[in-house]
């Protein structure tokens, strides 16, 4: 991570809002959520907001490195419906080691749909990666053992 990376930086996102990233998107396989109104999903509200927030760290960080997110408090206020242009506006506030810490906060033309924090670290993609596989390979082991010892045939666990 560069030491350009400092509290302070802001950084705007518009984004028009598409129909498949509405409630009944959000799940389609969820019957709770296919009977829900046409607007944002605050799950995809939320990936709004950090992918503006990767988008202000990403000329800071080094090659192979990434971020991902940690906390979130967020308040989504608002709906909106298909077709209208969110303006994200995000600050960092803090940069502790690998961890950083932005003001969030979001707008679509008519309402503010909603703000608060969000956090970041700062990792390195390859080690990140071999952390996973070897979580992956663990729960595999884990997944045939139990298998044979209630007698029945393993299941796979793609890694």
């Amino acid at each position: 991570m560069k030491s350009t990376l400092r509290p302070g930086l802001t950084h705007r996102f518009s984004y028009r809002v598409p129909e498949n990233k509405t409630v009944p998107h959000l799940y389609p396989e969820a019957s709770d959520f296919a009977v829900m109104p046409h607007v944002l999903a605050t799950g995809f509200f939320v990936g709004l907001l950090e992918w503006t927030c990767i988008q202000l760290m990403t000329p800071h960080l080094d090659p192979g490195e990434g971020s991902l997110g940690i906390k979130v408090d967020i308040d989504h206020t608002a709906a909106t419906p298909p077709g209208l242009v969110i303006d994200v506006d995000v600050e960092c506030t803090a940069v502790d080691g690998r961890r950083v810490s932005f003001k969030v906060k979001a707008h679509d033309g008519v309402d503010q749909i909603g703000e608060g924090r969000h956090e970041r670290f700062v990792v390195a993609w390859d080690r990140f990666n071999a952390k996973v596989a070897d979580k992956a390979k663990a729960a595999a082991a884990k997944a045939a053992e139990a298998a044979k010892a209630a007698g029945a045939a393993p299941a796979a666990i793609t890694v």
